[in-house]
């Protein structure tokens, strides 16, 4: 089964317009001396770094290296189509012109490099995300023990090695800053254990 054929109306506009401005550009360049290849070498430049700006813009990089390069390579080409319009004589074309097409490759090329070289803009997600790994060293180590201790029965009197170690550490520290002997309440609150389990290890203390 054929299908039919379909013209979009939109893109014929655009081709017609390019074709259009192409050979403005070209029928400018050799008017102002450039001639055979070089003359067909302008239109090329021109469109492809209003392209090259034009997709810095869509790709989320510095706005403004894209508008600028954009509006260069747009006034160079809407230029030309005025130029060619019967306004300027092509038969005798300005020194001022000249200078300008003959100095349009240095241009085209330095702002191709610098639309080349920009780097998109990203976001400080992956930063904070290693901040984020690096962060559980310095996290304190008693309310991880507090939730691992927590479902302790009152009943239960035996206590680890480990936690006994550390509750004789904090009641030296305690001696060694107040003077006297650690109680059981703040023996618990340094622990974060609960009381049953506190008074436990303050009995394997003494």
């Amino acid at each position: 089964m054929r299908l039919p054929l379909r013209v979009d109306a939109v893109l014929v506009q655009a081709v017609i317009a390019a074709a259009l401005s192409f050979a403005h550009l070209h029928d400018l360049a050799s008017a102002a001396g450039q001639h055979g290849w070089k003359a067909w070498a302008y239109p090329v430049s021109v469109d492809l770094l209003l392209v090259a700006a034009w997709r810095q813009l869509r790709s989320g990089g510095v706005k403004g290296a894209g508008w600028c390069w954009f509006l260069v390579a747009l006034t160079a080409s809407l230029g030309a189509n005025v130029a060619t319009a019967g306004l300027l004589d092509l038969g005798n074309v300005p020194a001022w012109l000249r200078i300008l097409v003959a100095g349009w490759p240095a241009v085209a090329f330095l702002g191709g490099t610098l639309l080349a070289h920009q780097t998109p803009k990203h976001q400080g997600a992956p930063a904070a995300a290693e901040e984020d790994t690096a962060s559980p060293a310095s996290t304190p180590e008693l309310p991880v023990m507090e939730a691992e201790l927590e479902p302790v029965s009152p009943a239960r009197t035996s206590v680890p090695p480990a936690l006994v170690a550390l509750a004789r550490k904090v009641a030296d520290d305690h001696r060694t800053r107040t003077g006297t002997a650690i109680d059981t309440s703040t023996l618990r609150a340094r622990l974060g254990v609960p009381m049953p389990l506190a008074e436990a290890i303050a009995t394997q203390l003494t």
